[in-house]
């Protein structure tokens, strides 16, 4: 049994999406990240970056040993799944298919995540007063990682040529291009590719999991410090309820 401790963003659909197309037993966790569960002791035991998703492993392979595995960040999650049940991934002995794999997944939490991510900040978080510049600086940073999705998909399917673990993370942040302010329509790749992952019964899943519990705008910069604003004092741990 895997435990995912999770909440419906994108950041948490990767884990969720991985965990359902492998089909491995596991038990979501949800995450109150407005009421501060990222900062309690044992979460930051496996997460110490106080960010979801995480995932426990009760049943690792034998080479791992006979203690459950934690795994924070979510590329870091699929890569391990991957490695596990020998889906989704090259293997490690494909070297030149495993560098290009590893090219994409970097790609993915260096620059198409964290942009997104600094978008849909300004776009739906921030102050009114304080969205202009840091809005209109991301989209573009968000459009300009779109044209580099359109260009890989130039004569492909998918990133990798079969669907892989870097087309689960990468989906995510393009799936919420219109609430993000965002449009797919000079990308008609990207919108191909989107809808394809989209249709998948597992990502449906994944995407419905915990649906009810979203954000959608309720807790922003100006009515919950826990989850804005964040400095080093925001990781002294607290006790779990």
């Amino acid at each position: 049994m895997i435990d995912l401790y999770y909440a419906p963003t994108p950041n948490g659909w990767k884990a969720a999406i991985m965990l359902e197309e492998t089909g491995l037993a596991y038990r979501p966790i949800l995450m109150r990240l407005s009421e501060g569960d990222q900062f309690t002791r044992e979460f930051l035991k496996i997460s110490p970056n106080a960010k979801m998703p995480a995932i426990v492993d009760h049943a690792p392979a034998d080479d791992w040993g006979d203690t459950p595995v934690s795994i924070f960040e979510s590329g870091a999650i699929l890569l391990y799944l991957a490695d596990k049940t020998r889906q989704f991934a090259p293997p490690e002995n494909h070297r030149r298919r495993r560098k290009e794999l590893l090219e994409w997944l970097f790609w993915q939490v260096g620059n198409q995540g964290p942009m997104g991510g600094q978008l849909s900040h300004f776009r739906n978080y921030a102050p009114r007063d304080q969205r202009d510049y840091g809005f209109k600086r991301y989209l573009g940073e968000y459009d300009r990682n779109l044209g580099v999705l359109e260009a890989r998909l130039e004569t492909r399917d998918y990133i990798l040529d079969d669907y892989s673990i870097a087309d689960m993370l990468a989906f995510p942040w393009a799936f919420i291009a219109k609430p993000l302010g965002a449009s797919l329509d000079n990308f008609p790749r990207v919108a191909d590719w989107r809808a394809r992952i989209k249709e998948r019964p597992a990502v449906q899943r994944a995407i419905d999991l915990h649906k009810s519990k979203q954000n959608s705008g309720r807790h922003r910069v100006d009515n919950n410090t826990i989850l804005f604003n964040q400095s080093a004092a925001s990781f002294k741990p607290k006790s779990a309820d």
